[in-house]
């Protein structure tokens, strides 16, 4: 393929079968932000998860740290159409902050410092597919990368994975976030060029 370098020609096959349609690879880690980058504080930063009955469960920064952490390395992919192999992370699965809440919600609203939304299924958050990270390549994650804590979602659109995350709400119904609301695919798979309303 002609975006990888032909001096490497193995290690691009591999590569290329790890890129989904329509992106190109990049070895930078590009900050988009649809507003201001928010400056939380991790004295004062909170978690909360919100069922849908309205009953919640909140954890401190100390208390998110108090539970089972785990590294990661995963591909990631943004709807701006560049995509970054290998990327390192540690913090919490999701799933672990959802042990003790009674729910039968089938949709998520994912709440972010600075106003920030985004909707997704509540399968796509469980089953090892979704974190609550807090560490970037061995660092603590920088705010235009969504520090202190961002969603991570990598089976998804970037997009989805909501920068300075403070919550996450259960709900019945699917309510589109931020760039849902203005035109961006409800669901976003990569893999399925999911980009927009319609495709």
């Amino acid at each position: 393929m002609s975006s990888f370098s032909p001096g490497f020609r193995g290690r691009a096959r591999s590569l290329a079968d790890r890129l989904p349609p329509g992106q190109y690879p990049t070895e930078q880690f590009p900050v988009l932000s649809a507003g201001p980058t928010p400056k939380v504080a991790t004295d004062s930063w909170a978690f909360t998860v919100t069922a849908e009955t309205g009953e919640t469960h909140s954890w401190t920064w100390d208390q998110m740290l108090a539970l089972p952490q785990e590294d990661t390395t995963k591909d990631i992919h943004c709807v701006t159409r560049w995509s970054k192999f290998d990327t390192r992370w540690r913090g919490v699965p999701v799933e672990a902050f959802l042990e003790n809440v009674d729910t039968t919600a089938a949709y998520v609203v994912a709440h972010s410092y600075g106003g920030y939304t985004t909707n997704l299924p509540l399968t796509d958050l469980l089953g090892g597919k979704a974190w609550l990270v807090h560490t970037y390549d061995g660092f603590p994650l920088s705010p235009e990368h969504g520090g202190p804590a961002r969603l991570l979602v990598p089976h998804l659109y970037f997009w989805k994975s909501a920068k300075w995350v403070r919550g996450l709400r259960l709900t019945h119904d699917d309510q589109p976030g931020f760039w849902e609301s203005v035109g961006y695919h409800n669901h976003g798979d990569p893999w399925r060029e999911q980009r927009n309303w319609g495709d």
